[in-house]
Protein backbone atom coordinates (compact mmCIF):
# COMPACT_ATOMS: atom_id res chain seq x y z
CA UNK A 1 0.00 0.00 0.00
CA UNK A 2 1.48 3.67 -1.13
CA UNK A 3 2.64 5.50 2.13
CA UNK A 4 0.27 7.82 3.85
CA UNK A 5 -2.62 5.70 2.54
CA UNK A 6 -3.29 3.17 4.92
CA UNK A 7 -6.67 3.68 6.69
CA UNK A 8 -8.03 5.77 3.56
CA UNK A 9 -9.44 2.99 1.63
CA UNK A 10 -13.06 1.57 1.32
CA UNK A 11 -15.15 -0.77 -0.80
CA UNK A 12 -18.48 -0.16 -2.86
CA UNK A 13 -19.48 -3.76 -4.24
CA UNK A 14 -22.13 -4.00 -6.65
CA UNK A 15 -24.39 -7.21 -5.68
CA UNK A 16 -27.52 -6.02 -7.64
CA UNK A 17 -28.50 -6.94 -11.08
CA UNK A 18 -31.09 -9.55 -12.33
CA UNK A 19 -28.60 -12.40 -13.16
CA UNK A 20 -30.57 -13.42 -16.42
CA UNK A 21 -27.81 -15.40 -17.86
CA UNK A 22 -28.02 -17.62 -14.60
CA UNK A 23 -31.99 -18.52 -14.84
CA UNK A 24 -32.55 -15.71 -12.09
CA UNK A 25 -30.28 -17.17 -9.28
CA UNK A 26 -28.79 -14.96 -6.75
CA UNK A 27 -24.89 -14.57 -7.97
CA UNK A 28 -23.18 -13.20 -5.32
CA UNK A 29 -24.06 -16.22 -3.38
CA UNK A 30 -23.10 -18.96 -5.44
CA UNK A 31 -20.31 -20.53 -3.78
CA UNK A 32 -17.07 -21.03 -5.28
CA UNK A 33 -15.04 -23.89 -3.56
CA UNK A 34 -16.92 -23.36 -0.58
CA UNK A 35 -17.29 -19.70 -0.52
CA UNK A 36 -19.93 -17.17 -1.40
CA UNK A 37 -18.74 -14.99 -4.06
CA UNK A 38 -20.04 -11.63 -2.13
CA UNK A 39 -17.44 -13.26 0.75
CA UNK A 40 -14.68 -13.60 -0.78
CA UNK A 41 -14.73 -9.92 -2.00
CA UNK A 42 -15.74 -8.91 1.26
CA UNK A 43 -13.03 -10.50 2.40
CA UNK A 44 -9.98 -9.40 0.20
CA UNK A 45 -11.76 -5.81 0.88
CA UNK A 46 -11.13 -5.87 4.39
CA UNK A 47 -8.12 -7.60 4.14
CA UNK A 48 -6.51 -4.88 2.21
CA UNK A 49 -7.70 -2.37 5.20
CA UNK A 50 -10.98 -0.87 3.25
CA UNK A 51 -13.47 0.44 5.70
CA UNK A 52 -15.99 0.83 5.14
CA UNK A 53 -17.32 -2.02 3.03
CA UNK A 54 -20.49 -0.88 1.56
CA UNK A 55 -22.67 -3.57 -0.65
CA UNK A 56 -25.53 -2.17 -2.96
CA UNK A 57 -27.99 -4.65 -3.33
CA UNK A 58 -30.42 -6.87 -1.50
CA UNK A 59 -30.29 -7.17 2.04
CA UNK A 60 -29.44 -10.99 2.51
CA UNK A 61 -29.54 -13.43 5.21
CA UNK A 62 -25.74 -14.15 4.56
CA UNK A 63 -24.37 -11.39 3.67
CA UNK A 64 -21.12 -11.19 5.94
CA UNK A 65 -21.45 -9.56 9.11
CA UNK A 66 -19.90 -6.10 9.22
CA UNK A 67 -20.70 -4.61 5.88
CA UNK A 68 -23.35 -1.65 5.13
CA UNK A 69 -25.99 -2.73 2.74
CA UNK A 70 -27.60 0.23 0.70
CA UNK A 71 -29.77 -0.21 -2.42
CA UNK A 72 -29.45 2.47 -5.56
CA UNK A 73 -32.26 4.27 -6.74
CA UNK A 74 -34.58 2.71 -8.27
CA UNK A 75 -33.70 -0.67 -7.45
CA UNK A 76 -32.32 -2.52 -10.75
CA UNK A 77 -31.23 1.09 -12.09
CA UNK A 78 -27.65 -0.40 -13.40
CA UNK A 79 -24.36 -0.07 -12.03
CA UNK A 80 -24.11 3.90 -12.31
CA UNK A 81 -27.05 4.26 -10.15
CA UNK A 82 -25.42 1.45 -7.95
CA UNK A 83 -21.74 3.17 -7.57
CA UNK A 84 -23.74 6.37 -6.56
CA UNK A 85 -25.56 4.64 -3.46
CA UNK A 86 -22.45 2.95 -2.77
CA UNK A 87 -20.45 6.26 -2.92
CA UNK A 88 -23.16 8.33 -1.19
CA UNK A 89 -22.81 5.63 1.76
CA UNK A 90 -19.36 5.95 2.57
CA UNK A 91 -17.29 9.08 4.70
CA UNK A 92 -15.05 11.04 3.08
CA UNK A 93 -11.76 8.53 2.14
CA UNK A 94 -8.84 8.76 -0.22
CA UNK A 95 -9.42 5.99 -2.28
CA UNK A 96 -12.66 3.74 -3.04
CA UNK A 97 -12.27 0.01 -4.73
CA UNK A 98 -15.31 -0.08 -6.87
CA UNK A 99 -15.78 -4.16 -7.31
CA UNK A 100 -18.42 -6.64 -8.70
CA UNK A 101 -19.46 -9.14 -6.22
CA UNK A 102 -18.82 -12.37 -8.65
CA UNK A 103 -15.12 -12.03 -8.97
CA UNK A 104 -14.25 -15.40 -7.52
CA UNK A 105 -10.26 -14.57 -7.70
CA UNK A 106 -10.47 -11.35 -5.71
CA UNK A 107 -7.55 -11.03 -3.09
CA UNK A 108 -6.26 -8.54 -0.91
CA UNK A 109 -2.83 -8.79 -2.80
CA UNK A 110 -4.64 -7.65 -5.73
CA UNK A 111 -6.28 -4.61 -4.22
CA UNK A 112 -2.96 -3.41 -3.41
CA UNK A 113 -1.73 -4.24 -6.60
CA UNK A 114 -3.90 -1.46 -7.98
CA UNK A 115 -3.30 1.29 -4.80
CA UNK A 116 0.48 0.65 -5.56
CA UNK A 117 -0.05 1.89 -9.16
CA UNK A 118 -3.21 4.67 -8.69
CA UNK A 119 -0.44 7.36 -7.45
CA UNK A 120 -2.10 10.81 -8.82
CA UNK A 121 -4.48 9.38 -11.17
CA UNK A 122 -8.33 9.15 -11.10
CA UNK A 123 -8.27 5.61 -11.24
CA UNK A 124 -6.41 2.35 -12.09
CA UNK A 125 -8.04 -0.88 -13.18
CA UNK A 126 -7.13 -4.07 -14.49
CA UNK A 127 -6.72 -5.09 -18.22
CA UNK A 128 -7.53 -8.46 -19.16
CA UNK A 129 -5.36 -9.94 -21.87
CA UNK A 130 -7.23 -8.39 -24.49
CA UNK A 131 -6.46 -4.49 -23.31
CA UNK A 132 -10.04 -4.56 -22.37
CA UNK A 133 -11.16 -2.34 -18.99
CA UNK A 134 -12.41 -4.21 -15.96
CA UNK A 135 -14.72 -2.01 -14.89
CA UNK A 136 -15.72 -3.42 -11.82
CA UNK A 137 -12.07 -4.18 -11.03
CA UNK A 138 -10.22 -1.15 -9.66
CA UNK A 139 -9.40 1.90 -7.01
CA UNK A 140 -10.73 5.00 -7.78
CA UNK A 141 -9.45 8.30 -6.09
CA UNK A 142 -12.70 9.38 -4.42
CA UNK A 143 -13.28 13.14 -5.14
CA UNK A 144 -12.48 12.15 -8.79
CA UNK A 145 -15.17 9.51 -8.85
CA UNK A 146 -17.90 11.57 -6.84
CA UNK A 147 -17.30 14.33 -9.15
CA UNK A 148 -17.92 12.02 -11.91
CA UNK A 149 -21.01 10.63 -10.93
CA UNK A 150 -22.18 14.25 -9.92
CA UNK A 151 -21.79 15.05 -13.78
CA UNK A 152 -23.70 12.28 -14.86
CA UNK A 153 -26.71 13.38 -14.44
CA UNK A 154 -29.40 10.67 -14.77
CA UNK A 155 -27.80 7.86 -13.47
CA UNK A 156 -30.42 5.34 -13.96
CA UNK A 157 -29.18 2.85 -16.82
CA UNK A 158 -25.81 5.04 -16.95
CA UNK A 159 -22.68 3.07 -18.25
CA UNK A 160 -19.95 2.31 -16.16
CA UNK A 161 -17.85 3.25 -19.84
CA UNK A 162 -19.29 6.84 -20.10
CA UNK A 163 -18.58 7.49 -16.06
CA UNK A 164 -15.34 7.05 -16.41
CA UNK A 165 -14.09 7.99 -19.95
CA UNK A 166 -12.54 11.72 -18.64
CA UNK A 167 -10.96 10.06 -16.21
CA UNK A 168 -6.83 9.59 -15.89
CA UNK A 169 -6.87 5.78 -15.47
CA UNK A 170 -3.86 3.72 -14.96
CA UNK A 171 -4.56 0.19 -16.84
CA UNK A 172 -3.00 -2.61 -15.09
CA UNK A 173 -2.08 -6.22 -15.74
CA UNK A 174 -2.33 -8.87 -13.89
CA UNK A 175 1.11 -11.34 -14.31
CA UNK A 176 -0.09 -14.56 -12.16
CA UNK A 177 -2.45 -16.84 -12.23
CA UNK A 178 -6.06 -16.85 -11.41
CA UNK A 179 -7.31 -12.89 -13.03
CA UNK A 180 -8.63 -11.23 -10.13
CA UNK A 181 -11.20 -9.28 -12.80
CA UNK A 182 -12.43 -12.96 -13.96
CA UNK A 183 -16.11 -12.57 -13.23
CA UNK A 184 -18.90 -15.38 -13.54
CA UNK A 185 -22.09 -14.33 -15.20
CA UNK A 186 -22.98 -17.92 -16.91
CA UNK A 187 -23.14 -21.05 -15.98
CA UNK A 188 -19.82 -21.83 -18.44
CA UNK A 189 -18.20 -18.93 -16.28
CA UNK A 190 -18.76 -21.13 -13.02
CA UNK A 191 -17.64 -24.18 -14.44
CA UNK A 192 -14.48 -22.66 -15.25
CA UNK A 193 -14.13 -21.55 -11.36
CA UNK A 194 -14.62 -24.69 -10.59
CA UNK A 195 -17.97 -24.96 -9.25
Amino acid sequence: MLDGQLGTLAAVILAGGRASRLHGRDKPMIAVGGVPMLTRVVGAAVEAGAAPVVVVGPDRDETPAGVRVVREEPAGGGPVAAAAAGMAAIEPVGVVALLASDLPYMSAPALLVLMDALGNADGALFVDEHGRRQLLCGVWNRTALRGAIDAFGDTGGGSLRRLVRDLDVVEVRWDGEKAPYVDCDTEEDLRRVGL
